[in-house]
């Protein structure tokens, strides 16, 4: 049976017992789990860091290898999670857990190590100070698999990331940030015993598998990786520049996939997966030479057209830096972005930077002392949010931010549901929370399945307001579910290769009983009402499901064609302009769908209604 480990640092004390059965059973594992296990523990001295798989970590299941990590967040003060890839989740199931709960602070740096035959508190003080990159070579021997923290985590970077695999980050939320006030350097999984499934769950799995494996819309993220997105955003004006002015570069062709091709010699999966979008890219020579997993399109966007950085090269590098230093590369190039824009608007000048648009040595010398917390960089590791109310005057326009995450690479008045997913992410702003992309890739198959036929025309234009929130509750239940099982959304929300039915087909065949899509997505909608129901109990509201001031204004849209020379010029005048016509009526039948009152706060009766009133992991709600 699989176990939860709870390791205090201050006591230097492990306790491993058999995971709750109710909580997997109400919550399924993976994120459920960790929401469940955060809030039962929200009052204790120090909330706790907790890792969690899902019960497809680590299976044949096709793209079983997401790893959830829970925590309050030092960025935003709420809610945080990150979620990532790779092959340590799958090391963590086989070696008996599906949850580690680490409470508490070592007196001096710690790793953990992790076996079938328990968890042990190993000194780390010879690895504080190293990058990840290092660090990995000192622990990732014997087949070990290691998430670990840079130097951005052990000086408390609010953004900082747990890399893991070398490549694969738990990025947002600035779950490095927590290890790093641990005192927790690393956690070295030793992993390697085969998972005793049921004969059903492995046919369901074999079946799943060449599903995913032979399904069109899967073919460009194996050929191209998550770069190929970048051509078509660009055409749509939702390919964020300049920290939000723009919505297109005239330059794409010199940081689009066919740009990153150039410069990759490998493709890359995690484990069990049939899709390997990851691209392991190399620059053989010159001052920003080296390997990396990556980009991935969310690292290219932020750390080049955002910051207008049309160099490959610089892009990669930078990529390179934050993953070493153990930064979240989303949050990093908005804040890039942010210092380059109040720097344009005469409300921040550095000594030995440009803060110029396009500056690769602003870039990443920005990285550099964000991470080490020094000069200008002490101030901006504070993530936009703390920053910009420091500097003061107009800069808080600049921030780009909800509930005080920096924004992923989408824009609200193209991507309209990215947009309303933003803001009613219980982490903040997240591209991966709700992933509504039916109407963008108009995806008509599954938009007939999960809507009224009578909806569907206005749902699949990415312009029509009307319908952006059954969109965003729906998808927001299926990347719970997805989540909580353990898989990659590039298998179920983000192509549809798979339906909801083909998870719980899955999941009743591992569990030996039925359960039908209906009631998986129920457990996705309750895991997102117990989220938010922790950010009541933190303080927020309404309010604070708010865009930035700047996506109130019209965005002017281009198109692009060759000059005599070669080079793209715009057109005249914009072929469109995209813009929200109201966003607070969307806010308002997002609410009224997920049965919350006005001011975003779940009733009594939804909780009743999800079979979260009388659980004890709602102890400190005190729900009447």
């Amino acid at each position: 049976m699989p176990a939860t480990a709870w390791i205090d640092l201050s006591t230097r004390t492990v306790r491993i017992e058999p995971t709750a059965p109710e909580l997997t059973q109400h919550f399924i594992g993976g994120r459920g789990l960790g929401a469940a296990l955060l809030s039962r523990h929200l009052d204790d001295a120090g909330a706790p860091l907790i890792f969690t798989a899902g019960p497809f970590t680590g299976t044949p299941w096709p793209t079983g290898a997401r790893t959830h990590v829970t925590f309050l967040s030092p960025l935003t003060g709420v809610y945080g999670y990150a979620n990532t890839g790779g092959q340590f989740g799958a090391a963590l199931r086989r070696a008996g857990y599906d949850a580690l709960v680490v409470t508490g602070q070592a007196e001096r740096p710690v790793s953990l190590e992790v076996t079938p035959q328990g968890v042990a508190i190993r000194p780390a003080e010879h690895l504080w100070g190293l990058g990840t990159a290092a660090t990995h070579d000192a622990l990732e021997v014997d087949g070990a698999r290691v998430a670990c923290i840079g130097p951005a985590g052990e000086n408390g970077v609010r953004f900082a990331a747990i890399i893991n695999d070398r490549g694969r980050a738990a990025a947002r939320s600035g779950s490095g940030a927590v290890m790093g006030s641990q005192r927790l350097k690393a956690v070295v999984v030793r992993g390697k015993r085969p998972l005793d499934l049921p004969a059903a769950f492995r046919a369901a799995a074999r079946r799943a598998f060449e599903t995913v494996r032979d399904h069109p819309h899967v073919i460009g993220l194996r050929d191209w990786g998550t770069v190929s997105l970048v051509t078509v955003k660009n055409q749509s004006g939702d390919l964020p520049a300049r920290n939000h002015q723009t919505g297109q570069v005239p330059w794409v062709s010199r940081v689009d996939a066919f740009a990153i091709a150039r410069y990759t010699h490998a493709t890359k999966g995690c484990f069990a997966c049939p899709i390997a979008c990851g691209r392991v890219t190399r620059v053989k020579s010159g001052p920003h030479a080296g390997e990396l997993e990556g980009p991935e399109y969310e690292s290219l966007d932020a750390l080049g057209p955002l910051c207008w950085i049309d160099d490959p090269e610089v892009i990669l590098h930078a990529n390179r830096l934050c993953n070493d230093l153990g930064l979240d590369t989303i949050s990093t190039g908005v804040v890039v972005a942010f210092a380059m824009e109040c720097h344009q608007r005469g409300l921040l000048n550095d000594a030995e930077l440009s803060l110029d648009w396009g500056d690769p040595a602003t870039l990443l010398g920005l990285i550099e002392r964000m991470a080490r917390r020094e000069g200008l960089g002490d101030l901006l590791a504070e993530g936009v949010r703390r920053a910009a109310a420091t500097i003061g005057g107009d800069a808080p326009r600049y921030a780009m931010h909800v509930k005080g995450m920096e924004l992923p690479r989408q824009e609200p008045r193209v991507a309209k549901g990215f947009g309303l997913g933003h803001v009613t992410s219980n982490r903040g702003a997240d591209h991966l929370y709700a992933l509504p992309t039916i109407d963008l890739a108009r995806n008509e198959d599954a938009a007939r399945r999960f809507f009224a036929p009578e909806i569907v025309p206005a749902l699949l234009d990415p312009a029509d307001e009307a319908y952006k929130p059954d969109l965003v509750v729906f998808s927001e239940h299926y990347c719970a579910v997805s989540d909580a099982l353990g898989v990659c959304k590039f298998s179920t929300a983000e192509t549809y290769a798979l339906y909801p039915d083909d998870l719980a087909a899955g999941l009743s065949a591992l569990r030996g009983q039925e359960i039908g899509a209906a009631e998986l997505l129920t457990a996705g909608e309750r895991i997102v009402n117990l989220e938010r129901m922790v950010n009541v109990r933190l303080g927020l509201s309404r309010a604070d499901d708010r865009l930035p001031e700047r996506f109130a204004e019209p965005l002017p849209i281009y198109a692009f064609a060759p000059d005599e020379a070669g080079e793209m010029q715009p057109s005249p005048e914009p072929v469109h302009v995209g813009r929200l016509a109201d966003f607070e009526a969307m806010l308002d039948r997002y609410y009224a769908l997920r049965g919350w009152d006005e001011n975003g706060i779940p009733t009594t009766e939804t909780l009743r209604r999800l079979g979260l009133k009388n659980l004890c992991a709602l102890r400190i709600f005190a729900v009447k």
